[in-house]
């Protein structure tokens, strides 16, 4: 079951952290667009990251779930904290990236002040982390959309999903892809049909194969305890296929139905080179 309402769908990121973190608190000192939760997975600490809308954000553009200035230096700042923690630690802790972020925040203040160099650095934050043997991991409930997504979760070792119509992953939102493109919203859907990676439906990003698992939620909106015990069950299975396996690439994940080429392409450039 799940809901269209976009209030409620801007809630998800807030919604799954508490369900999947129980009693445990925020950590204090973060901005109120960004949720930082040290709790346990596959029994050991975990640290868990959202994003999510604060309408009293002092800047316009990040209120409803983007990730602007404040958003992206917290997600680093919470990334190098654990970096920080476990530097003689031969376990390292696992990072949970929560997503449901609508884009990142466009702005002049943002472009002033630099959200390029924001946005770069969540992302060599959670780079650092997973070259360094931390378990990063993205659980993607809700949006996944542009900078955004880029900065917080892609560079996840596995990207795992909820299988529901409202999870969508693009490179800008469906608005502002049919004014790009001079379509209409209908005219822009009609044809993302036909091209699996121009679609916004999480079944069609599955198909290019940077999804590690997709997982069938009752309610993606108001989570079951089955629901959430199936996505802890997902989590640590990614924790410890990560721990067994080097391999510290992001989103190592499986051979799409539209990854076959690519793949080839890969594989001759590993034989040549």
């Amino acid at each position: 079951m799940t809901s269209s309402n976009s209030s409620e769908l801007a809630q998800r990121g807030r919604t799954w952290l508490a369900a999947l973190t129980g009693a445990a608190k925020p950590q204090a000192g973060y901005a109120a667009s960004v949720q930082v939760v040290d709790a346990s997975l596959a029994g050991a600490p975990a640290r868990y990251i959202a994003v999510m809308p604060d309408p009293d954000n002092p800047f316009a553009r990040a209120r409803h779930g983007e990730v602007g200035l404040r958003e992206a230096w917290d997600i680093a700042r919470a990334v190098r904290e654990v970096i920080a923690a476990d530097e003689r630690s031969a376990r390292k802790r696992t990072v949970v990236a929560v997503v449901d972020v609508a884009s990142q925040a466009y702005g002049r203040n943002e472009e002033a002040l630099g959200i390029h160099q924001a946005l770069a650095g969540a992302v060599d934050a959670y780079a650092s982390a997973r070259e360094l043997g931390h378990p990063v991991i993205a659980l993607l409930v809700g949006r996944a959309m542009s900078g955004a997504f880029l900065a917080h979760g892609y560079q996840a070792n596995r990207l795992l999903a909820l299988d529901d119509p409202q999870v969508m992953v693009h490179a800008m939102g469906k608005a502002s892809a049919a004014r790009i493109t001079l379509r209409t919203i209908e005219a822009l859907e009609a044809l993302t049909a036909q091209v699996p990676p121009m679609a916004y439906d999480i079944g069609n990003y599955a198909s290019l194969g940077l999804l590690w698992r997709l997982l069938k939620v009752r309610q993606a909106d108001a989570p079951t305890p089955a629901d959430v015990a199936l996505v802890r069950e997902a989590l640590e299975a990614a924790v410890r296929e990560i721990r067994a396996e080097p391999d510290r690439r992001p989103g190592v994940a499986q051979a799409g139905a539209h990854r076959a080429a690519t793949c080839r392409v890969k594989a001759l450039l590993r034989e040549q080179w």
